[in-house]
């Protein structure tokens, strides 16, 4: 059995190379993965190492000086090393190669990291929203300093792992979420900073509170559009930022090429995108060549790196699928 297995792992990889079009996007995607991750993980590790003891230190802080701003801060950041490990297991797991029943390897780990994740950040929201709400009616007295020192400190450190996560953040729906969430993270504990400084200057004891419903309110933002692109690409949509129809129309657009049906675009990873489609072409002899250019089309214009084209030349074979489709 175990022989079997590791036959059908060598079969696919001699079938990479094998068909043109289909080797040249694999290296050419694989070349481009292989070298940002390293990166990555050292970036993630840093990220996650600060923060959490960061965090640590920030709710025992908060809980010391009795400051639901920091503690609703340290909430905000502890679901960031969250999200920061989700997203960095995700990335290592985007890697493992396929085997066995798993035909696409754990690609959609890093989709479903991002899901986890934006539900986890809506789950904390409720906790400080309710203490908050309890905290408007009966006030409770602040140690400011404490309070600056801890808050000023956070901005100094979500703003270095923000940096860290910059490059990344415009190819990869994880990395971006990574790096969103520790700008906001900056910006969080300045506004920390600046309340516990007004607080200390007038007395209001509101300020603590009310701050840390702003706050949760800053973390619903930034959670609901990750929570809707991650749910998206669960769903098998198509990747924000491709256009279904362009892409029929490309395909249709090519020579010879009179119909195209059963289009399929949707996304293997935060990172990888694949395409199905029939194509009806009636006169197919340079079958090889037009299926070579027309997937490092794809692959040059709309960034799709797994295409699989079914090419029919019978059309009344091909109304047959169509009449299919619409059913």
């Amino acid at each position: 059995m175990a022989n079997d297995h590791h036959d059908h792992r060598d079969g696919h990889d001699h079938h990479h190379g094998h068909g043109h079009a289909h080797g040249h996007g694999h290296s050419h995607a694989g070349g481009h993965h292989h070298h940002a991750p390293t990166n990555l993980g050292r970036a993630f590790a840093i990220g996650v190492t600060l923060n959490l003891a960061f965090v640590l230190a920030e709710g025992g802080a908060g809980l010391w000086t009795q400051s639901l701003a920091l503690l609703a801060d340290a909430g905000h950041n502890l679901s960031d090393v969250l999200s920061l490990l989700l997203a960095w297991g995700a990335t290592v797991l985007a890697r493992r190669a396929p085997a066995g029943r798993r035909t696409y390897g754990l690609r959609k780990g890093t989709i479903l990291a991002s899901l986890a994740n934006a539900v986890l950040l809506l789950v904390a929201v409720g906790v400080i929203v309710s203490e908050a709400v309890h905290r408007l009616a009966e006030p409770a007295t602040v140690n400011t300093d404490v309070v600056m020192l801890m808050a000023g400190l956070g901005v100094v450190i979500n703003g270095a792992t923000a940096m860290l996560f910059m490059r990344g953040s415009h190819s990869d729906l994880n990395v971006r979420g990574a790096f969103l969430h520790m700008a906001a993270d900056a910006a969080v504990s300045l506004a920390v900073v600046a309340g516990a400084f007004i607080l200390s200057r007038t007395g209001l004891l509101w300020i603590d509170p009310a701050l840390s419903l702003v706050i949760a309110g800053v973390i619903v933002l930034g959670t609901w559009g990750l929570l809707r692109d991650s749910a998206d690409l669960a769903l098998d949509a198509a990747p924000r930022g491709i256009d279904v129809e362009e892409v029929r129309r490309w395909l249709a657009a090519l020579p010879g090429v009179e119909g195209v049906q059963d289009l399929h675009v949707w996304a293997l990873s935060t990172t990888e995108t694949a395409l199905t489609a029939h194509i009806l072409r009636p006169q197919n002899r340079d079958a090889d060549g037009f299926l070579a250019q027309a997937c490092e089309g794809l692959e040059h214009r709309f960034h799709i790196g797994h295409a699989t084209l079914q090419v029919q030349t019978d059309a009344a074979r091909a109304c047959r699928l169509a009449r299919a489709e619409v059913a």
